[in-house]
């Protein structure tokens, strides 16, 4: 079996699942939900009518460029999924059906559900590929076929309980703003800088609100809070690389020296429940968009997108100066500010030098 598992490419293990999988899975949803979320709102904000207008409706529903591009997260995560894991092409192709069945199928956790019942058709169609002499014929029913069951049998409750431990998440942080601010922000925070998918994760619990507030001041305080403390070593081309790319190239430094991840940590301990209790920031886009931060400056397009959607709801009389101060501190000003503080504490004290940012 070993043999025949190693010979199929079949690696079961949490890093091919949880991280390879996981983060391919969130660039399944930035070129598709994201995208589209993106396209929609420079459409209705400068007033472009190509991208406002419907250019196709399909069963009754109306779709612009942006919806369409939206309308396709789940067969691009589950293709995602297939190209993490290295799926034959026939296997590959067939993950968009299966995609789509999952998501529909999940509901409002379609992006969990996604997840498991992709990486159990990639599997099996990668076991069955180029097994028989009608390969073009066996491999993508059964990976369809796999698919579609496993959608109709798990997607529908792995939906569900997504749902009602992100409805727990955020009515926690209604209910207690401050301690959720904290702990939202650093997990979160966290997850952003592991090799692992925040965006991933705030998409598959549905995080918004409060909650994903508390999820973009994680993320800001990280990704800023690297990329000014580390400038000294890595000049301006690590400010951008890390401020509006990533905070995961600090990983290496991090299993080197882990008391550098001290500094922007400790920040989002601060900034989450300033961003709940004090500005309110919520995050009423994209779920995906809150485990973002300042990667492409998505968290802070999914937060203005969510002004502008409840302006138009009518729940939010309108964009005001202090949403823009909140926005602003919360995502630049205060990440540095606190992380280059703490981190200098750090240095007096000997737990980080000079070069331990290093990339």
């Amino acid at each position: 079996m070993k043999e025949f598992l190693k010979r199929k490419g079949i690696e079961i293990s949490l890093r091919r699942y949880g991280i390879d999988a996981l983060g391919a899975m969130a660039q399944g949803l930035f070129c598709s939900l994201l995208i589209g979320t993106i396209i929609n709102t420079i459409g209705n904000q400068f007033k472009i009518s190509f991208l406002t207008e419907t250019v196709a409706t399909i069963a009754n529903v109306d779709y612009t460029v942006g919806g369409l591009a939206s309308a396709m997260s789940g067969p691009a995560m589950a293709v995602a999924i297939g190209y993490a894991l290295k799926c034959p092409p026939l296997v590959l192709f067939s993950m968009i059906t299966v995609g789509f069945a999952a998501n529909a199928l999940g509901g409002a956790g379609g992006p969990l559900a996604v997840l498991f019942v992709a990486i159990i058709a990639a599997e099996c169609g990668k076991a069955i590929s180029k097994e028989t002499k009608v390969d073009i014929l066996v491999t993508p029913l059964v990976t369809i076929g796999i698919g579609m069951f496993f959608s109709w049998l798990i997607a529908p409750p792995i939906g569900q309980a997504s749902m009602k431990l992100g409805n727990l998440i955020m009515w926690a942080t209604d209910l207690r703003p401050f301690l959720m601010g904290i702990v939202v922000a650093v997990v979160v925070g966290m997850a952003l800088t592991l090799p692992i998918s925040s965006a991933a994760i705030c998409a598959a619990l549905g995080l918004t609100g409060l909650a994903g507030g508390a999820a973009v001041a994680g993320c800001c305080a990280q990704m800023i809070g690297f990329a000014v403390i580390s400038f000294k070593e890595n000049k301006w081309g690590g400010l951008v690389s890390q401020g509006i790319g990533t905070s995961m190239l600090q990983m290496g430094n991090i299993i080197r020296n882990p008391k550098i991840w001290i500094a922007p940590t400790v920040a989002s301990a601060i900034t989450g429940p300033i961003a709940t209790c004090i500005f309110k920031l919520k995050m009423n886009g994209a779920p995906v968009s809150s485990g973002m931060g300042t990667c492409g400056l998505v968290g802070q397009i999914g937060v203005y997108t969510g002004w502008v959607n409840d302006v138009a709801q009518g729940s939010k009389a309108a964009i005001t100066g202090f949403d823009w101060l909140g926005l602003a501190m919360i995502s630049f000003v205060l990440p540095a500010v606190l992380s280059l503080a703490i981190n200098a504490g750090l240095k007096k004290i000997g737990w980080v030098k000079d070069g331990d940012m290093k990339l």
